[in-house]
């Protein structure tokens, strides 16, 4: 298993981002996003395999790089948090990558004022 180094640079990014991005995803048993459209891949494919699967994506004014790198890295302002590609077993178990927090907490309900309150200019 090889990890890939995959950027991109895409002249029209609303158009096609989601769908590179989830072909990315795809490619390999785990992949890490330390950038916006910079993406590590551990993958069995062999390079020109990864690029013929994202080529078709592509539109003649976008860049592509795919490049196997060491594990090791210098980043700043950016880390690495590896996610693993889920499996079938994963998603017929009802295990998903949903966390659901709890609503917001309602505020308690306060009692009306008395009645019996005067205005102060009423009382003298």
């Amino acid at each position: 298993m090889r990890t890939y180094l995959i950027s991109y640079d895409l002249a029209e990014p609303a158009t096609i981002k989601n769908i590179l991005s989830t072909e990315i995803m795809e490619l390999g048993k785990s992949w890490a996003r330390p950038l916006a459209s910079t993406w590590y891949v551990r993958s069995d494919e062999e390079q020109d395999v990864i690029e013929a699967r994202l080529r078709d994506h592509l539109d003649i004014d976008d860049g592509l790089l795919i490049q196997p790198v060491r594990e090791d890295a210098v980043m700043l302002n950016t880390g690495l948090r590896w996610f693993r590609q889920r499996r079938e077993e994963d998603r017929t178990a009802g295990n998903d990558n949903v966390v659901a927090f709890p609503g917001p907490v309602q505020a308690p309900q306060h009692a009306e004022p008395a009645a019996e309150t005067q205005d102060y200019a009423e009382a003298s």
